[in-house]
């Protein structure tokens, strides 16, 4: 593969990838579109056979390996949606994985993953720890790593989502996109502005522990503790020697921002209404922050709603 993003490797990618993903629809949002005063549309990934966008890197990741590297296992660290996709990719093409987590990540997508037989292993309070383990099965046990965003392969994945929403919606303008490590931004505003780069990139992500969003305000990756979220999915940290996405994102997203718990939970509560859909905090990010707008000039939007891995605890728990 090239040593930076190319459209070639983002179309590989959805050439590769192409029997194991769901191509997902793009749909409209009435009520969205009418209290934003723009044309919303929804890209849900939320029904991708995992439940998240993470399929698609994962899947691109790991079908790119040799047959020696298949035949050692791969490892990969997760907060759970990457774990799962992961584990997912694994179980079809029979692979053994094992999957670091660290203590916070929710009793549903630690069952989630066992019930695809990954091998689990829990550690420490943050994916950092979870990340020093997995290097140490590298290093230990020779298994391969599958990082969840910062690989060109994985970046080249998501960016696939950017190839559909062209294609479904040529008119797009704006895009909203929740933001973490920035493997989905990178992907998908590479692939778009590299064909129409007026198209405005926004990342959003929750108030507390927005690793991205404070790395980018300090000029380089930086370390935060990991707090309570709605937005679960959105922990993490860029890790310590970040090839791409830090780079990536601070290149092709226009604007960061920060969304309060009450409008993820505001968003999650508007999915299950409107949408008949349950979704994690983490996809809820980009439709809390949309319902914050109320004087639009009717520009196409389309939020791309990540994933639907939710503890059903935090449903019961919500106003």
């Amino acid at each position: 593969m090239e040593n930076s993003i190319s459209l070639r490797s983002v179309f590989k990618a959805r050439q590769r990838i192409h029997d194991i993903i769901t191509e997902t629809p793009l749909v409209y949002s009435e009520q969205l579109s009418k209290e934003s005063g723009n044309q919303v549309y929804l890209k849900l990934e939320n029904l991708q056979p995992t439940g998240a966008f993470k399929l698609r890197g994962a899947a691109n990741k790991i079908l790119s390996l040799t047959s020696k590297e298949k035949q050692k296992g791969v490892t990969t660290f997760s907060t759970g949606n990457h774990g799962i996709a992961v584990a997912y990719v694994a179980k079809q093409l029979g692979i053994h994985a094992t999957v670091c987590i660290s203590n916070r990540v929710p009793e549903e997508k630690v069952n989630r993953l066992e019930r695809l037989d990954a091998t689990v292993v829990k550690v420490g309070e943050n994916q950092d720890d979870a990340e020093a383990l997995c290097y140490e099965l590298e290093r230990t046990k020779g298994l391969c790593v599958i990082k969840p965003f910062d690989d060109l392969h994985v970046i080249a994945g998501q960016g696939t989502i950017g190839l559909e929403i062209l294609q479904q919606l040529p008119e797009v303008q704006e895009l909203v996109i929740p933001l973490s490590g920035g493997g989905l931004l990178s992907g998908i505003a590479y692939t778009l502005k590299s064909i129409a780069p007026d198209i405005t990139i926004q990342g959003v992500t929750m108030e507390k522990s927005a690793v991205m969003h404070e790395s980018l305000k300090q000029g380089a990756p930086v370390v935060l503790k990991e707090s309570n979220t709605l937005a679960d999915s959105l922990l993490g940290g860029l890790g310590p020697d970040n090839k791409y996405t830090f780079s990536l994102t601070k290149k092709y997203m226009d604007s960061s921002v920060l969304i309060s718990e009450k409008m993820i939970e505001k968003g999650i509560v508007f999915m299950m209404e409107y949408h008949k859909m349950i979704i994690e905090g983490a996809a809820a990010a980009g439709i809390g922050r949309v319902m914050q707008e109320k004087d639009g000039d009717g520009r196409h939007v389309v939020i791309v709603v990540t994933g639907n891995n939710v503890d059903h605890q935090m449903i019961r728990q919500l106003g």
